[in-house]
């Protein structure tokens, strides 16, 4: 499991940290695709292939057998938008007020012009029916008409014009590990992570990618755990859910859940913290997006801790407290800030949670709750005035309405 030093310095000492094959530009034109179409493209495909997601997010969060939350919910602050799929949907981003774009599995890709109240299905001319819908979009990233979106099995697609067309970007077999993230930074510039902890970015549109750490992730837990220090067994095991603050800072969770990573530009290396509780860790992020005003970690059960203190990154463990949630045993799946004092949280059978004073305490908000499914993100935009998004299974957008 562990990359060979020798391919490691290979890899991660020169500027170009792995160089594409011979790139074949090609553009395609993104039209919008009819319903027909659309339906003609996943008529082979049945609906019921998100109850096998659900029945894993349950599972995992223990929602089945688990009591249902209060039910004297005192908000309904969501909005159902309708689209024109009911596949699982995995991200959305906008470059401008009204534009934005909207992707999740079997190949869904839609597109807004106002502000996320509408929705038109999008096709790429140069996949045909049954190859598109093998994809499952799982990443968007958009910043003044550029964009970026990672598909799986693994594909990574550009566009500069606001997605008018777009070329697919190849990327070298030598790549450690298969991309899981990437971040629009300006024109022609990205920052792209990988599932074994590379980071990289691009000043020229994906021709050339260069390393901003030395080694990866699992070369790091196994200098760590072989360096004789004692306890260092819970740092083993490969890692998910990698998330960036807004200046480019990383936390990155154990697949196993029992231990997170750290990462900030500058540093050669990605720093192991015990999770500090026996329970599983399910995800994490930023408190206000950002990893100096501190991290979120939820955890199996339907616990949510905070740290709100800027952490010490160099220490094993972090000062986190307990929320006052009560989700009846619900997973929780997601959590951003919508402003300082007001945070929301989403989870298993399309729960959600306010909190009016900066995640002290949180109340239930019956927006889903008659809606079948599960949610899986939470998504504010500060920058287009705090509008908000909820993504989840079955092709359920939320949009923020507010009291």
């Amino acid at each position: 499991m562990y990359i060979k030093s020798v391919v490691l310095a290979a890899l991660f000492t020169c500027s170009g940290a792995f160089a594409p094959a011979p790139r074949v530009a090609t553009s395609t034109g993104l039209n919008a695709a009819s319903e027909a179409s659309i339906e003609d493209r996943r008529s082979f495909v049945t609906k019921t292939g998100t109850a096998a997601a659900a029945a894993a997010v349950a599972t995992t969060t223990g929602a089945f057998g688990a009591p249902a939350p209060a039910s004297a919910a005192s908000t309904k602050q969501w909005k159902p938008i309708e689209l024109p799929f009911s596949d699982t949907l995995y991200d959305i981003d906008f470059d401008t007020p009204e534009h934005g774009y909207l992707v999740g599995s079997r190949g869904s890709f839609a597109e807004t012009n106002d502000g996320g109240n509408t929705w038109e299905a999008r096709s790429f001319n140069n996949l045909d029916a049954e190859e598109e819908v093998t994809y499952r979009f799982t990443v968007s990233s958009f910043t003044d008409g550029e964009g970026w979106v990672l598909g799986k099995p693994t594909l990574m697609l550009h566009t500069k014009d606001a997605g008018k067309t777009w070329e697919r970007i190849p990327l070298s077999p030598k790549l450690p590990g298969e991309p899981t993230s990437i971040t629009s930074l300006g024109p022609g510039k990205a920052e792209m992570t990988t599932s074994s902890g590379a980071i990289y970015t691009t000043e020229n549109a994906g021709r050339n990618w260069k390393a901003q750490v030395k080694e990866t992730i699992d070369a790091t837990l196994n200098r760590i755990s072989s360096s004789g220090v004692s306890g260092a067994s819970y740092f083993t095991g490969s890692i998910i859910n990698q998330v960036r603050d807004d200046d480019g800072a990383y936390l990155a969770v154990s697949s196993r859940g029992n231990f997170f990573l750290t990462w900030e530009p500058g540093n050669d290396f990605w720093i192991p913290h015990n999770r500090g509780t026996p329970r599983r860790i399910q995800n994490m992020g930023f408190v206000q997006g950002d990893i100096n005003k501190g991290v979120w970690m939820t955890l199996n059960g339907g616990k949510l801790l905070i740290c709100d203190d800027e952490p010490d990154l160099s220490s094993d463990t972090f000062n986190f407290r307990e929320a006052n949630i009560k989700t009846g045993g619900y997973g929780l799946t997601d959590v951003a800030w919508r402003t300082k004092d007001e945070v929301w949280a989403v989870g298993g059978s399309n729960t959600m949670y306010v909190s009016t004073d900066g995640g002290k305490n949180f109340s239930f908000d019956k927006s889903a709750n008659d809606i079948p499914g599960n949610l899986y993100n939470v998504k504010f935009f500060k920058e287009f005035g705090n509008k908000g998004f909820a993504l989840g299974s079955n092709g359920l957008l939320l949009k923020y309405v507010g009291q």
